[in-house]
């Protein structure tokens, strides 16, 4: 394992002064690095549309938790999957707002409880959505209302275990058509499979705590 590190004073030293990013290149793909994204930026539309998510780092004692949810089975798109709260922006929304917003609809957390200490890039879904991750510090004492028609449970995994190398498990996805396949990584714990954007966002969370470069 990893020696113990105070992660919560790394992700305020790492994020500090961070801003939203809307410029047309400043995006990547979930789990890719920069020059990898720019590899195949062109498999991509250039009009995307803006939304935002919440990742949210519970303080718990003596570690910090990621809270994430569970969509609904019932969904039409991306049912069951595991994801962080979020959705499109509305009309005048930063990106912030829509973010405590969505999680405010979809599981009850009271935006009093978060504190938001900056951004992550935008990561481009296959989808079309441009996604700002909203990162935010959850202190204890929340209760959390689920809208059950978009979610069907939550749950909490360790930071540290989400920063262990031993727990990223490659593996090959191919995004478009036979066009292009590239190297991602799953978060497996216990019953739950993190993948794709919400392991993709994980993955440049770590790497912007644990690089000597942005990722």
């Amino acid at each position: 394992m990893r020696p113990v590190t105070d992660w919560k004073a790394r992700i305020t030293e790492r994020l500090a002064g961070s801003a939203p990013r809307h410029e047309p290149e400043e995006w990547l793909l979930p789990g890719l690095s920069r020059a990898e994204t720019h590899a195949l930026k062109l498999l991509f539309p250039a009009a995307l549309i803006p939304a935002a998510v919440l990742v949210p780092l519970v303080e718990r004692a003596p570690e910090l938790t990621v809270l994430l949810t569970q969509r609904a089975i019932e969904l039409k798109s991306h049912a069951g999957q595991i994801s962080f709260p979020g959705g499109r922006l509305e009309a005048g929304e930063s990106p912030r707002t829509a973010a405590l917003r969505e999680a405010r609809e979809e599981i009850g957390l009271d935006p009093r409880f978060v504190s938001i200490v900056g951004y992550l890039p935008d990561h481009v879904l296959l989808s079309g959505f441009r996604v700002t991750p909203v990162v935010g510090f959850v202190r204890s004492g929340f209760e959390l209302q689920l809208a059950s028609k978009e979610v069907q449970d939550t749950f909490e995994v360790p930071l540290a275990f989400v920063f262990e190398p031993a727990n990223h498990k490659t593996r090959l996805r191919r995004l478009a058509d036979g066009a292009a396949e590239v190297e991602v990584c799953d978060i497996p714990f216990g019953a739950h499979n993190i993948w794709g954007a919400t392991a993709g966002m994980l993955i440049t969370l770590y790497r912007l705590c644990t690089s000597e470069t942005p990722p």
